[in-house]
């Protein structure tokens, strides 16, 4: 039977990811913490850990590959020159708006899905914590199970 303090503390393994905004990488340590010490007391609890910590795996492996394919598009940018932006040095510096390079807008395309991808997660985590207080079993999209 699930208790209340059970629910408790699935869903503080849900909102614990939220501190990765005050301590490096507090979105894996704050939940493998309390799964870990918690996962023996109830089989909720365990797989409100496990759906956690593999949800925040998932998305590191996600935006690694975001990163990875956004990669050749700076290194071309670097290489082949910044064609809208002219810096000749202090004295004689220009913004040349009327002719943009593909690769800008290409760049801005994935960083307005890697931003859109932020949000979701959010609100995915919201929603978790939300289930697991309910008492309720939630299982992240486009979850790898590294952990079963």
């Amino acid at each position: 039977m699930t208790t209340e303090h059970h629910k408790n503390i699935a869903t503080f393994i849900h909102l614990s990811t939220f501190s990765r905004f005050l301590i490096p990488f507090g979105n894996f340590i704050g939940p493998i913490v309390l799964w870990i010490t918690n996962k023996d007391k109830s089989d909720f609890v365990d797989k409100h850990g496990k759906q956690a910590i593999n949800f925040q795996i998932s998305i590191l492996l996600y935006a690694l590959i975001i990163g990875t394919i956004s990669i050749p598009f700076f290194i071309f940018k670097v290489f082949n020159g910044i064609d809208f932006i002219d810096f000749n040095g202090f004295y004689d510096f220009h913004i040349n708006i009327v002719r943009p390079s593909p690769l800008l807008y290409i760049t801005g395309g994935i960083g307005i899905i890697a931003f859109l991808g932020f949000l979701i997660e959010l609100a995915l985590i919201v929603k978790a914590s939300i289930s697991a207080r309910d008492g309720k079993d939630y299982n992240y999209p486009l979850t790898i199970n590294f952990l079963k």
